[in-house]
């Protein structure tokens, strides 16, 4: 019973597709047969399938840009002289006198 309705529901599907294909389908005058819509279809095709791979492509360089820049990270080779003294002073590697010293130093 199982397999019958399987058969039939196949035999239902290959027949529509039979008789979509004979529909858009034409003959010319040779008997060349012509499927669809021409050649300017085609190129419309193309435009699409342009813009959908420059649309994935912008998204992904967007995504990335703005997940790194606008973060606030700074390279470690930007930091300023002022900025090691501050690090050096915040680890307790100098003491407030010699931070004082050098950043009047710095500040001339």
């Amino acid at each position: 019973m199982l397999d019958t309705i399987k058969t039939a529901l196949i035999s239902a599907g290959l027949t529509l597709v039979s008789f979509q294909s004979q529909a858009a389908a034409t003959s010319d005058q040779f008997g060349h047969w012509h499927y669809g819509w021409g050649w300017g279809h085609m190129f419309f095709g193309l435009l699409m399938m342009i813009l959908f791979w420059g649309g994935i492509i912008f998204a992904i360089v967007y995504a990335i840009r703005a997940t790194h820049s606008g973060s606030g990270h700074r390279h470690p080779s930007d930091k300023t002289s002022l900025d090691i003294l501050n690090e050096r002073f915040a680890r307790g590697e100098i003491d407030q006198q010699e931070f004082e010293e050098k950043k009047k130093l710095i500040s001339r």
